[in-house]
C-alpha cells in the first residue's frame, strides 16, 4: 500500500514518480511513523526524497506507513532549496516535540575536516539526544553516522587517500535480525572521502554486521537507550543512477577547474564497454577542459547498461528494519492495553 506522506502536500518529483499521497491527519493509528529528516545539498534533496520513499515503498509490502519530512537548521541552501523546505518540510522544533517509531537521517556535503566545527552541530546534536528516547530505532546514513559515532563515543573518521566511490561486495560478519534473508554477500554503493574502522568501533561496542575487503565497515549497531541505532557508511538506498549523476557531477567540477584530478570511475559499477566508452571521453576532454565539453559526456548510452545489483538486499535489511519497528510498537501496545487505569 502506498506510504502516507504525513501532512501538508508531497514534493513535485515525489509526486511524479512514486505512489505517495499526503493526509494532514493521522488516518492510521497503527501504521509505522517514521521521520526522513533530509540534510542533502540543493542537487540531491529531491532525489534523496525519492530514493528513500521508494526503498521504504518496496520493503514495507503490507506494513502500514507514514514518512514525515524534516530537516537541519543551518544547513546552507539555494533560495529554491529554502523555499523546498519551506513547502514541505516540518520545523524542526516540531520533531524535538515528537515521538516517531523510528527516524531516518541523512548525511550531507561537509565543508570542515572537524564534523563538530559545522554550523549545524548543535542541531544534530539534539537530535541524536532525543532519538535515544523518543525513537524505536534510528538509522544513521553516511556521514550522519561519523557524526553520530564521533558525538556518542568519540570515534574518529579518518580521511582516505582517494573517494571511496562505487559498488562493493560485503560480507555478512555476523547473523543479524537486520541481515536475516540477506544472503552471505551483497552489494552495497558507497561515496565518501572519510571512513570509520571496524577495531575502533568493536572498542566502543558497536555490533559489525556488514564489511568489505574494499570498502571496510558497512552496517553496524548498537543500542543507544530505548533506541537501536542502525549505521551505513554506505547508499542502499541509491537508486540505479546516483553513481552515474554523482560521477558526472565530478567531471563537471573538473572541467570547472573547481577540482584539480579527473575522478576516478565508480568501481564495481560499470560494465568493460561502457568503462573503455567512458575512458574514451576522459581522453577527449583532459588536455583542455573546459565546461561546454560536458555536452558530449554519453549519459543515455551509459544509463542503458546499468544493473540493479544491491536493491534487492537493500528492500530485505529495510523490510526487517520495520518489523523491529513493528514488533516494538506492539509491544507497546500489548504492555499500554494491560496497564490498568488510575482511579481517583
Amino acid at each position: 500500500m502506498p506510504i502516507v506522506i504525513d501532512g501538508g502536500r508531497v514534493p513535485k518529483l515525489l509526486s511524479q514518480k512514486t505512489r505517495a499521497r499526503s493526509e494532514r491527519l493521522a488516518g492510521n493509528p497503527e501504521a509505522i511513523r517514521i521521520a526522513l529528516i533530509n540534510n542533502m545539498p540543493d542537487p540531491a534533496l529531491e532525489d534523496t526524497e525519492v530514493q528513500f520513499y521508494e526503498l521504504l515503498d518496496s520493503a514495507a509490502g503490507d506494513i502500514s506507513l507514514s514518512l514525515k519530512l524534516f530537516s537541519l537548521p543551518e544547513l546552507p541552501h539555494s533560495d529554491a532549496g529554502r523555499k523546498h523546505l519551506h513547502h514541505f518540510y516540518f520545523e524542526f522544533d516540531d520533531l524535538l516535540n515528537s515521538r516517531f517509531d523510528g527516524v531516518i537521517m541523512t548525511g550531507t556535503e561537509p565543508r570542515q575536516p572537524d564534523l563538530r566545527e559545522e554550523p549545524y552541530w548543535p542541531a544534530l546534536t539534539k537530535v541524536l539526544d532525543w532519538a535515544e528516547t523518543h525513537t524505536a530505532s534510528t538509522v544513521l546514513s553516511c556521514l550522519a553516522a561519523h557524526a553520530g559515532v564521533l558525538y556518542s563515543d568519540d570515534v574518529p573518521r579518518h580521511r582516505l587517500s582517494d573517494k571511496r566511490f562505487g559498488v562493493f561486495e560485503h560480507k555478512k560478519v555476523r547473523d543479524h535480525a537486520l541481515t536475516k534473508g540477506t544472503g552471505n554477500t551483497v552489494q552495497i554503493p558507497h561515496s565518501r572521502w572519510n571512513e570509520l574502522r571496524a577495531d575502533e568501533l568493536a572498542a566502543r561496542g558497536y555490533e559489525i554486521l556488514l564489511q568489505s575487503a574494499e570498502a571496510g565497515v558497512d552496517l553496524f549497531v548498537k543500542k543507544k537507550r530505548e533506541s537501536l541505532f542502525v549505521h551505513f557508511q554506505g547508499h542502499p538506498e541509491y537508486s540505479t543512477r546516483t553513481l552515474l549523476k554523482e560521477y558526472r557531477r565530478d567531471i563537471k567540477r573538473f572541467l570547472r577547474k573547481e577540482r584539480e584530478a579527473y575522478p576516478a570511475m565508480p568501481q564495481g559499477y560499470f560494465d568493460a564497454a561502457t568503462a573503455k566508452l567512458l575512458a574514451t571521453f576522459r581522453e577527449g576532454v583532459v588536455k583542455n577542459p573546459r565546461e561546454e565539453l560536458l555536452a558530449k559526456f554519453p549519459e543515455a548510452a551509459v544509463a542503458g547498461t546499468l544493473q540493479e545489483t544491491w536493491q534487492t538486499s537493500a528492500a530485505s535489511v529495510y523490510r526487517n528494519w520495520l518489523q523491529y519497528l513493528l514488533s516494538k510498537k506492539t509491544d507497546a501496545s500489548t504492555l499500554s492495553a494491560m496497564t490498568p487505569a488510575v482511579r481517583n
